[in-house]
This record gives structure tokens, C-alpha cells and sequence, in this order.
């Protein structure tokens, strides 16, 4: 019987399912134990991660007999591909699973940080009435929202917001001039990234981390926005400078930012300021919602046991 190797949270319908099938060891927990996790993997046929187990030179060395990596979710730069393809590694992404989740997480976002009210909870509740300071935030409608990517998520937030009334550009040098992606979306094209960043009042990033994005928000990037230009990261943390930010932030050149990924997950105490009510932390979550969990979970239990055979 095949082994599968489950290192961080799953939902348990899933695991359940694959359990049926297989020898199936669950343990959240291995993500943050490597040796207890490369003993484990020792004798696995797959393993299946989210983005935090690090699928590289070691863990592979330690699982001779591996023949298939599912990934919980999409981003695969914690997995060493080229080491997986010379063993002849079947690495499997949850594609589109989440994407739904994403989308919203990047609308919700832009409504928030536009606005600029919810900040002002505490104050009302120690009984303040600030009014006039949270009286100035923006609406929407007519606002130029810049995607920065434009594959299956990216063309997901596009479609939500059309609706809202924002006027939609897209920026992505992996397509060409030619693709049909941006008219059938309603979105309108740009050449380089530095006309989008001047323009756009939104600018929401989907692409993938690799030597070409790392530090694609640079100072020099950032300081081409509108100063009330607002920035929301879901894709991965390396591709925003995080110092270049912050500084952009407090200099208020910059209108806010909403970041659900970083440099170093988890992020440790005192990397990011506490002191910025126009910059909006969440943990690596913009994909989690119980739905797309479930998508995502069933959607690799089901592939990676086609994987194995079964």
C-alpha cells in the first residue's frame, strides 16, 4: 500500500478519503520538527504541503522513495522543481481551487483601505466621535484599479470589480499584445508596469516569486504611485521591498497597503509596524475561507491519488 505524507492542515474529509485508500500519516505539526518530519517522510510515496513545508534538497534526500508532491494551493516556490523533475516528481498545484477566495480577499481589501474608516472602531467604542477625520475616504466608482498579472486569478478580481464601477488595467509580460485575456476581461493593457503604477489608484500584485519579481516594488517602483495610490500584496512576500514600504507609508506617499504575505513567514515581532492604521496585516490567509479549503483539499486528494494509481 502506498504511503502519503500529510505536513500541514488538511480538511479532514479529505485526509479521511485518502486514508480509505492509502497509509496516510496526518500531522500538522511536521512543518515546524524537520527531524521528526524527515524521518516521517522516509518511506513516503507522496507528500502533500501547503507553503511552509519546504520540499527541497533535504527533504528529498530524505524520502528516496517520493514519487508525488501535492501542493495545498498554487504558489510553488517552496518547492525545488528542478529536483523534483530529475527524480522524476509528479508536483501537483491546487489550481483555481482558491481563486475565488483570493479575488474577494483583494476586493474587500481595496474597500477598506479606500475608505479609510474602520480604523476608527476603537476611538467610537472609548466613546470619541471622530466624524470629520473619517469623512474623507474615496468610493470606487471611477477609480483605476492595476493588476499586476493577469492569469486566472488577476482576470477573477477584474470581473468582480468591473461591476463596482473601477476601470480596469492590466499589466503582464507573459502575454501578448495580442491575447484575448484583456478584451474578453474588459480590461485594458499596459506596456510596462511603470505606466500602470502611474495611473492605477489600486495596484493588486499576481505573480509568482522568482529572480525576475524579487523586490519588483522597489523605492524607485513604489514612488511612481499616487500618493493616494493604496497596494495589496496576495501573491508572494519577496516580490514588495517590505523597508521601501513602510518608509513609503510613513512619508505618506502612499495611501495604505494590505499585505497577506512576507519576506519571512511567520513574520516575528516587531518586523512590521503596529503604529500604521493604513496597513492592513493578515497571516498568509487571503486563499483560506471553509469553502476554498474544501475545493482545495479535495481537489489534491483526489489528484494525488490518481497520481499513485489509485
Amino acid at each position: 500500500m502506498s504511503s502519503i505524507v500529510i505536513t500541514e492542515f488538511m480538511d479532514e474529509p479529505a485526509v479521511a478519503a485518502l486514508a480509505s485508500r492509502f497509509s496516510v500519516v496526518y500531522d500538522p505539526a511536521l512543518v515546524d520538527n524537520l527531524e521528526k518530519l524527515y524521518s516521517t517522510v522516509n518511506t513516503a510515496d507522496a507528500v502533500i504541503v501547503r507553503n511552509r513545508t519546504q520540499v527541497n534538497a533535504a527533504l528529498l534526500e530524505a524520502a528516496p522513495r517520493l514519487r508525488v508532491v501535492g501542493r495545498l494551493g498554487v504558489g510553488l516556490d517552496n518547492i525545488d522543481l528542478n529536483a523534483c523533475d530529475a527524480r522524476g516528481i509528479e508536483v501537483i498545484p491546487a489550481t483555481g481551487a482558491n481563486a475565488r477566495a483570493v479575488a474577494e480577499y483583494v476586493i474587500g481589501s481595496m474597500l477598506v483601505l479606500r475608505r479609510q474608516a474602520f480604523a476608527a472602531s476603537l476611538l467610537v467604542a472609548q466613546g470619541h466621535w471622530p466624524r470629520l477625520a473619517y469623512s474623507n475616504g474615496s468610493e470606487l466608482e471611477n477609480s483605476v484599479l492595476g493588476l499586476v498579472g493577469f492569469g486566472a486569478i488577476g482576470r477573477l478580481v477584474c470581473d468582480l470589480a468591473r461591476p463596482l464601477g473601477l476601470r480596469v488595467i492590466a499589466y503582464d509580460p507573459a502575454l501578448s499584445r495580442s491575447d484575448a485575456a484583456f478584451s474578453e476581461h474588459g480590461a485594458l493593457q499596459c506596456d510596462t508596469i511603470e505606466s500602470l503604477l502611474s495611473q492605477a489608484d489600486i495596484v493588486s500584485l499576481h505573480v509568482p516569486l522568482n529572480a525576475s519579481t524579487r523586490h519588483l516594488m522597489n523605492a524607485y517602483r513604489l514612488s511612481l504611485m499616487k500618493s493616494s495610490a493604496v497596494l495589496i500584496n496576495t501573491s508572494r512576500g519577496g516580490i514588495i521591498d517590505e523597508t521601501a514600504l513602510v518608509a513609503a507609508l510613513r512619508a505618506k506617499a502612499l495611501g495604505g497597503a494590505a499585505l497577506d504575505v512576507f519576506e519571512e513567514e511567520p513574520l516575528s515581532a516587531g518586523r512590521m509596524p503596529v503604529d500604521l492604521p493604513q496597513l492592513i496585516l493578515t497571516p498568509h490567509i487571503a486563499g483560506l475561507t471553509q469553502q476554498a479549503n474544501t475545493r482545495v483539499s479535495s481537489l489534491i486528494a483526489q489528484r494525488v491519488a490518481a497520481a499513485l494509481g489509485a
